[in-house]
């Protein structure tokens, strides 16, 4: 009997459910870039309210959702302050310069927050003035990737929110693993979503839909992003059957993340009993698990074919030095108990 294979590279390896397949074969096929399609609409007005926004709008990525979020806030103009290692810096090909225009400042800060006091030392008023440019958005990222899920405090976000304010400086959140911080809180979206003017969420990552992210904001924005859809190339044609998946992940799927949580826990405090330098299961928040494997005498690509041999697919992370271990609904804690023994068993070797 084939031992089943453990994917543990990225939640966007989730496979769409019965429920959510049976809804996507019998979607409407309106064209949503020309007259519009119900069930995109609907998903679009799902999405607004759970973030108590006015307006919502689906685009194929989280990545594009980002670009035309920027660009529907700032217009090709000014400077975007954000975390130094946040995703649209360090994973989305540099399209805020390539394709939006505009000047980025990389601030310092801890475990994906940016630091207050170099954010405010950073802000200007929009506009050009005494030969700087001013700040066209500030973006937040919750929970945050390359700070290993961490998730953003509601009290900083406040106060970046009044900063915000003071300076009539908009704010963006890039939550593509929104719900994940939202779970991780105890609280709803739309609570985190309060402390921005526009926020956006991945529908194909641990909510399980197969493509897609949803942008929400006033509806005067998301007038503007539509546009910016269309110059980008994410308009959607017969997205019916992709909409009526999100509306399930949306729906149904955002409820249990919290076991994804408690995997991602449980293999954390495994790998941390095997040895200590790998994790600090005290900095688990959500579902992902970066691993230090510079004390191993294996680097990351090593750990990565070895454990791919046995049936476990893990990803090296930035360096050789990095793992990234993300959990999602395809992978229970008797897998999790599995990949313990295979890595308890490679570091024995």
């Amino acid at each position: 009997m084939t031992t089943p294979e453990i994917d543990l590279r990225s939640d966007t390896v989730t496979r769409p459910t019965p429920e959510m397949l049976a809804a996507m074969a019998h979607a409407s096929l309106g064209d949503d870039s020309r007259d519009g399609d119900p069930t995109v609409a609907r998903l679009e007005d799902i999405a607004a309210q759970q973030c108590g926004k006015q307006a919502g709008l689906f685009l194929p990525s989280g990545t594009m959702a980002n670009l035309v979020a920027i660009l529907a806030h700032t217009g090709r103009a000014g400077e975007v302050l954000m975390e130094a290692t946040s995703h649209t810096l360090t994973s989305e090909l540099g399209g805020i310069g390539a394709l939006a225009g505009l000047f980025t400042r990389p601030l310092p800060g801890h475990r994906g927050a940016p630091d207050f006091d170099a954010l405010r030392a950073a802000v200007r008023r929009p506009g050009i003035g005494r030969n700087r440019v001013g700040t066209a958005l500030i973006q937040l990222e919750t929970s945050h990737n390359h700070a290993g899920g961490a998730v953003l405090p509601l009290a900083l976000m406040a106060a970046i929110r009044g900063l915000s304010l003071q300076h009539n400086v908009p704010v963006h959140i890039d939550g593509a693993r929104l719900f994940n911080a939202a779970t991780a809180l105890g609280v709803g979206v739309d609570v985190i979503a309060q402390h921005a003017d526009s926020v956006n969420f991945c529908i194909s990552k641990g909510l399980s839909a197969p493509i897609g992210s949803l942008l929400c904001g006033t509806e005067e924005f998301i007038e503007n992003a539509r546009g910016y859809r269309r110059m980008v190339g994410g308009n959607l044609r017969q997205a019916g059957p992709l909409a009526a998946a999100g509306i399930i992940a949306i729906e149904r799927m955002s409820t249990r993340l919290g076991e994804d949580h408690a995997t991602a826990k449980q293999l954390a405090t495994g790998l941390a009993a095997l040895d200590p330098s790998l994790v600090d299961p005290a900095a688990i928040e959500t579902n992902i698990v970066r691993i230090d494997v510079s004390r191993s005498p294996l680097d990351a690509a090593s750990w990565e074919q070895k454990l791919g041999s046995v049936g476990i697919r893990v990803g090296a992370y930035g360096t050789e030095k990095q793992l990234r271990l993300v959990t999602h609904r395809h992978v229970d804690a008797a897998a999790i108990d599995r990949v313990l023994e295979e890595v308890g068993r490679m570091l024995r070797r």
